[in-house]
Formats: C-alpha cells, sequence, structure tokens
C-alpha cells in the first residue's frame, strides 16, 4: 500500500468490471477504503475479491443509480459502512445502440441518458451533501472523447457525454468554495470488454478504430484509472471543473 489515501473512503459506481474496477483496485493500493458498486453482483464481488487479494478493505453494494432511491441507500450504507465518503468516482455507463438519431426509439434514448447522464446527477445530489459535512471531497465523472466530439450513430452516447462535461463543470462552480473538488474524465477508446467482444466478432470495425487512433493502441483501465487517482489527489488540490481527455492524440486530430 501506497498510503496516499489512508483513513480515506472511495465510492466507485460500475465498479464490476473495465474503468471502474481499475479506479477501484487503484483507490484500494493507495490505501482508501472503497465501496465498489455495480448492477452486478458478480462483477462487483470479483472486483472485491481482487481488492481483498493484495490486503486492501472493500465491500460490494449493489446498485442501479439510474434510480434515485437507490442511489440514496448506496451513499446511506456507505457512510453507514465507513462513516465517511471523500472520493467518489461516478462511473457506470453503457454505450446504447448505434444508429441514426431518426432511428433511435424513445426507450432507447431514455435508456442511454437514464444510466449514463441521470446517474452522474443523482450521485452527485447525494455524494455533495455529505462532502459538505465535512468541507471536503473530490467527485471525478467519468465523459468520453465523445463529450468533445461527435459521433453520427451514436446520438444519445455523445449528448449523455456533453451532458456529464457540462453538469461536472456547473457543480464544480457552484461548490467551488466549499472544500470540493468536481472533475471529469474523458477516456479515448479503452481496452475493456467491449472492445474484446469488437475485437472477436467484429474485427474490421475494431481496426477501422484503431486506425483513427494516433497513438497507434487502445488505452488500458488502469491508464484512466491513474488520472482518477490524480484527481482526487492533494496533488490536484488547484483542479476543478476540468475534463481532461486521455485518448492518445484522438481528439487533436
Amino acid at each position: 500500500m501506497l498510503g496516499q489515501f489512508d483513513e480515506k473512503v472511495a465510492l466507485v459506481t460500475g465498479a464490476g468490471s473495465g474503468i471502474g474496477r481499475a479506479s477501484s483496485l487503484a483507490f484500494a493500493r493507495e490505501g482508501a477504503r472503497v465501496v465498489v458498486s455495480d448492477i452486478s453482483p458478480e462483477g462487483g464481488e470479483e472486483t472485491v475479491r481482487r481488492i481483498k487479494e493484495f490486503g486492501g478493505e472493500a465491500v460490494f453494494i449493489k446498485a442501479d443509480v439510474s434510480r434515485a432511491n437507490e442511489v440514496e441507500s448506496l451513499i446511506d450504507d456507505t457512510v453507514k459502512t465507513y462513516g465517511q465518503l471523500d472520493y467518489a468516482h461516478n462511473n457506470a455507463g453503457i454505450p446504447g445502440r448505434t444508429a441514426l438519431t431518426a432511428d433511435y426509439t424513445e426507450e432507447q434514448w431514455d435508456r442511454v441518458i437514464n444510466i449514463n447522464l441521470k446517474s452522474v446527477f443523482l450521485c452527485m445530489k447525494h455524494e455533495i451533501p455529505r462532502m459538505l459535512r465535512q468541507k471536503s471531497g473530490s467527485i471525478v465523472n467519468t465523459a468520453s472523447t465523445m463529450g468533445v466530439v461527435g459521433f453520427g450513430t451514436g446520438p444519445a452516447y455523445v449528448a449523455s457525454k456533453h451532458g456529464i462535461i457540462g453538469l461536472t463543470k456547473s457543480t464544480a462552480l457552484g461548490y467551488v468554495k466549499d472544500g470540493i473538488r468536481i472533475n471529469a474524465v474523458c477516456p479515448g477508446n479503452t481496452n475493456t470488454a467491449i472492445f474484446a467482444y469488437v475485437k472477436e466478432k467484429l474485427p474490421e470495425l475494431y481496426d477501422n478504430v484503431m486506425a483513427a487512433t494516433p497513438i497507434g493502441r487502445f488505452a488500458q483501465p488502469e491508464e484512466i484509472a491513474n488520472a482518477v487517482i490524480w484527481l482526487c489527489s492533494d496533488s490536484a488540490s488547484y483542479c476543478t471543473g476540468h475534463a481532461m481527455v486521455i485518448d492518445g492524440c484522438y481528439t487533436a486530430q
């Protein structure tokens, strides 16, 4: 344990795989006690197992973060379990259907917006009051490079990620004098289960995406987690309201 976050408590949503799992492990390696939350008990419990494997401390709390009552219970249970909440990585999200805007159904739109964007609002709505009592806290929301550029067949996903960046900036301004810092990470293509599936089932699409990434490879989840840890740390004490793009030069083109 490196000890940077000793005696601190971190909450990570969407922590059952990918970036959420990587940031949960990173928080634990820095000494934080971690609340691992996901809609999937199997994935969440596996993340907890991996944390405990190297001597870290973590619990799993199942939650659908698109539902207000479940988010409220998640934050209450976090504080009941560990007594405080110092860091939150609001990471849960889905890619949604790939289709042109006119072909998107209202149900498909609502599902992506609720899981990706509404969940971040709900999480911050219930995380911030606890942090206000402590007069300190750091929140990182997972947006995307699709929060700063467009993608023709991803209207709901792109809208949700643009929304996360706007919500992050607005909320950061609202609490900048209260000891709470709020930032976002904007990952580019990252080597998660989704891209493993694309590589196996849709190799041509995978190759096209890879070719469009100037650095010539996808990010590892741990590389995004490193940014989350930095944004939460005292090293980033002057950083708030920022959307950090981590994309191997993709949006520089």
